[in-house]
């Protein structure tokens, strides 16, 4: 059977830093709450003039294709799972990025899961490559969903913690063992719809339209509408559907949670990030990262958890790596890589 190997990767940050004290003092909220219990120690923002979510994903790509020396013409396919929030609305982000690099003969989509689309997006290309389809493929994601935050609005607190950055990397099918960084394995993802409304942005598409009138009441920023409702319905249901999804990605590569030496997931408050790991039985400070000094980055969180535990020795050979994720709709996500160098 065709193995299939992440070969490369590369991440991107803004330069402008936004700490906890600053969201503190702009939204009204304690900054021991920002800081501690949110996990908002700082992030990364955007300027208004650049780092569009295809530039964040090129100066990613280019490490990544970099790093597992390959050429982009000699890429398959360019996949886009980054922020929906893009240079322009309707528009594809993929094949720009594939023109801007040079991947003149792959094909270039786009797969949205929100912020659980990582281990989504690496199981559908994986999936590609077993089937021979395709040979070398680089993903690419992005996100500066903090510009759609209303820091005054204090129902949508649980988002403050949205920072800007980039990431890609690159799989190919049967790559040479000295030339594989990970053999990625099994995956699961379940979807609760019945949470699909609980996140928007109320006006902009095509049941509320762009108008003076929107503009004037501040409707194109990111909204819950009922926000005691969502915790209230969330609450008993997060935890177990993340479980869930970890242990038959584990199963399906042949592991279980006392095989884990690390878990790559997303942003999420602290208190429930180290709960979390300790239910997979790991250590939440040794066999994770925590992304305090990041923020939440969309679909990017899980490649910066990865290089921060590699960069802390956290991650060594033979290591068998979760990346873990949960997006608004709600989807949660896991797929399994086995760790090389």
């Amino acid at each position: 059977m065709t193995r299939v190997g992440l070969t490369g990767y590369g991440r991107y940050t803004p330069d402008e830093v936004v700490t906890g004290e600053e969201i503190a003092e702009i939204s009204g909220i304690p900054e021991e709450v920002v800081v501690e219990k949110m996990g908002m120690r700082e992030k990364r923002v955007c300027p208004p003039d650049g780092d569009h979510v295809t530039d964040m994903s090129i100066a990613a790509a280019e490490d990544a294709l970099a790093e597992a020396d390959v050429e982009p013409d000699e890429l398959d396919l360019v996949l886009y799972h980054g922020s929906e929030y893009k240079d322009f609305v309707v528009w594809s982000a993929a094949a720009n990025v594939a023109e801007r690099i040079g991947a003149d003969d792959a094909y270039a989509t786009e797969s949205y899961t929100l912020c659980a689309g990582c281990p989504i997006a690496m199981r559908q290309v994986r999936a590609q490559l077993v089937a021979d389809d395709l040979e070398k493929v680089l993903l690419v994601t992005a996100s500066r969903e903090e510009d759609l935050l209303n820091y005054e609005d204090q129902d949508s607190s649980f988002m403050f913690n949205f920072g800007s950055g980039g990431a890609a990397y690159v799989l190919e099918a049967d790559p040479e063992d000295d030339r594989a960084r990970a053999w990625v394995h099994g995956s699961s993802a379940i979807t609760d719809g019945s949470f699909s409304e609980d996140v928007i942005m109320p006006a902009g598409g095509s049941r509320n339209p762009p108008s003076h009138d929107t503009i004037d009441q501040n409707l194109h920023n990111l909204s819950v509408p009922d926000p005691d409702g969502m915790k209230e319905r969330i609450a008993p249901v997060s935890l177990p559907n993340y479980l869930s999804v970890a242990d038959e990605a584990l199963e399906a590569s042949g592991y279980e949670r006392a095989d884990l030496d690390f878990v790559a997931v997303t942003h999420m408050k602290r208190s429930f990030h180290h709960t979390l790991l300790e239910e997979l039985g790991v250590d939440s400070e040794e066999d994770g990262y925590y992304l305090d000094e990041y923020g939440h980055m969309q679909s990017v969180d899980q490649i910066f958890a990865l290089d921060e535990g590699l960069r802390r020795d956290r991650v060594e050979s033979g290591d068998v790596v979760l990346f873990l994720a949960a997006g608004t709709g709600y989807t949660w996500a896991a797929t399994v890589l086995e760790w090389l160098q």
